[in-house]
């Protein structure tokens, strides 16, 4: 069923189904006499590429996730944002290849970093908090828990502050399987801006009382005019993947009662 989730989902993400899209408007010109609705096909291809690869559209996507919740322990004019003295910050894996030949830094997706990053600066605003690592070996040999701490490690957390939960294949599977660490003490839960409403969603629904901890916003504000948003790019179709996958990834779990 994961296998066939991950296989359906990718069949929605923007790169895809504009390239079925065009499939189809090519095998209408090609082989059939219906070539105004070839030509009607194509373009509609043409049009949802070019709205998928500006970053206009994907940011109102995006955004209404991805500051749903604000962040913590930031700096703001006065002085530092308060902490809840919580004993447990969850770091949530979002991807990592384990790859002996690389720097183990490399071996974390940027997603993954960038969380693990977070959970480190607020363990260091919170000493007496532990660290727990969040992340199986979906389609990789290694747990992704144990990278994320060999990256911890290197980063100068000790062994005795990270629990590894590295079983887990999805968000879900994460939340279930860190509920027996936590029980019912409130926790900062780290996780990708986007990914955190659902992720809160799926850890309240057990009874758990997370604390959100967002990073990794895609949606931050530019303080000067960037020309390369005047065109199409990578950065639109990495924005509307990313909303996307959130989107679908609420709808199944609202689909299997998850949420």
């Amino acid at each position: 069923m994961f296998v066939l989730k991950k296989l359906i989902s990718q069949l929605f993400y923007p790169l895809p189904l504009c390239l079925e899209i065009f499939i189809v408007g090519m095998i209408l010109l090609l082989f059939t006499r219906k070539q105004r609705a070839g030509k009607l096909v194509i373009l509609a291809g043409v049009v949802l590429f070019a709205i998928v690869s500006y970053t206009a559209i994907p940011n109102m996507l995006l955004k209404p996730l991805e500051y749903r919740y604000p962040p913590v322990g930031i700096a703001n004019s006065a002085t530092d944002d308060p902490l809840p003295p919580v004993k447990w910050i969850v770091a949530l894996g979002g991807g990592h290849t384990s790859d002996p030949k690389i720097p183990i830094t490399s071996q974390v997706s940027g997603a993954s970093l960038v969380r693990l990053v977070e959970a480190i600066r607020l363990h260091k605003k919170i000493p007496e908090s532990k660290l727990i690592l969040s992340g199986g070996n979906v389609f990789d040999p290694t747990p992704e828990a144990e990278t994320m701490a060999e990256v911890a490690k290197v980063l100068g957390i000790h062994n005795e502050d990270l629990l590894l939960e590295s079983d887990s294949k999805d968000t879900n599977d994460q939340a279930r399987l860190i509920q027996p660490i936590v029980g019912d003490d409130l926790f900062l839960l780290v996780t990708s801006a986007a990914h955190m409403p659902r992720s809160i969603a799926l850890f309240e629904s057990l009874g758990m009382h997370p604390i959100a901890a967002p990073t990794g916003y895609l949606t931050n504000e530019s303080q000067s005019l960037n020309p390369d948003k005047l065109f199409p790019g990578t950065e639109g179709l990495v924005k509307t993947e990313c909303a996307l996958h959130e989107y679908l990834g609420h709808i199944w779990a609202k689909l299997r009662g998850q949420i």
